[in-house]
């Protein structure tokens, strides 16, 4: 073989090796038992949650971001104090990796026709910390939603698109494949009215939450501070 073949093998043989050496070997799964339906309260405070359909949701975005999915909880909730209602879709995957990740909103809201307004990231003060958030409004003809969201990939969570991608890699380079949520609720109308209601909602919900399950809804650290 001339020299240039054998340099380039050697090459190649070393990018197979590190390849290898980066393929994930371990699952880390904060979902421990049972699934997200069953964590999340359906009634708590003055809150009560109705079953729902209709919402914007990754499955709608086409067949391959449904099937990055094993669960996806939609859900109503209404307070019977002030009428207000809250939108909820927890859209949870057991497997997080180059190829199957979650679809955050500024991706599947576009493809159904809505504009992003605006998105900004935000620390909401829940029991014992901050929650890494998003803020988004989204319009279309005739509906604007306002939606706080979050996600968590095994114990982290980022708040953007390059962090998403970061945490992946960070998850490969330790050798795990991880579990991931992405959390969302959302409310219709004035952005200033509807955020301060969600503000309000989010924090109470996860208080509500069993303590044996908030890890797979916000990372063991958090869930240990609020408990």
């Amino acid at each position: 073989m001339r020299r240039r073949d054998l340099i380039i093998a050697g090459f190649a043989l070393a990018a197979a090796a590190g390849a290898e050496g980066l393929r994930p070997r371990h699952k880390l799964i904060l979902l421990r038992s049972g699934k997200i339906e069953q964590l999340v309260p359906k009634t708590f405070g003055s809150w009560t949650a109705e079953a729902s359909s209709g919402l914007v949701s990754p499955d709608q975005a086409g067949k391959l971001a449904k099937s990055l999915y094993s669960e996806i909880v939609e859900r109503t909730y209404h307070d019977e104090k002030t009428g207000a209602a809250i939108m909820v879709l927890a859209a949870y995957g057991d497997t997080q990796s180059d190829l199957l990740q979650l679809h955050r909103p500024e991706t599947c809201y576009p493809a159904l026709g809505y504009t992003i307004v605006s998105t900004k990231p935000k620390d909401l003060p829940i029991s014992g910390g901050g929650l890494p958030i998003r803020e988004v409004i989204a319009r279309t003809e005739g509906r604007s939603e306002n939606i706080i969201y979050w996600t968590r990939i095994g114990e982290f969570l980022p708040q953007s698109d390059r962090e998403q991608r970061a945490v992946r890699l960070t998850n490969a380079l330790h050798g795990y494949v991880a579990d991931g949520i992405l959390f969302r609720c959302s409310a219709l109308g004035d952005p200033a009215i509807a955020f301060e209601v969600l503000e309000r909602f989010v924090p109470e919900l996860l208080a509500a939450t069993k303590r044996s399950g908030l890890p797979a809804l916000i990372g063991t650290r958090l869930s240990q501070k609020m408990a």
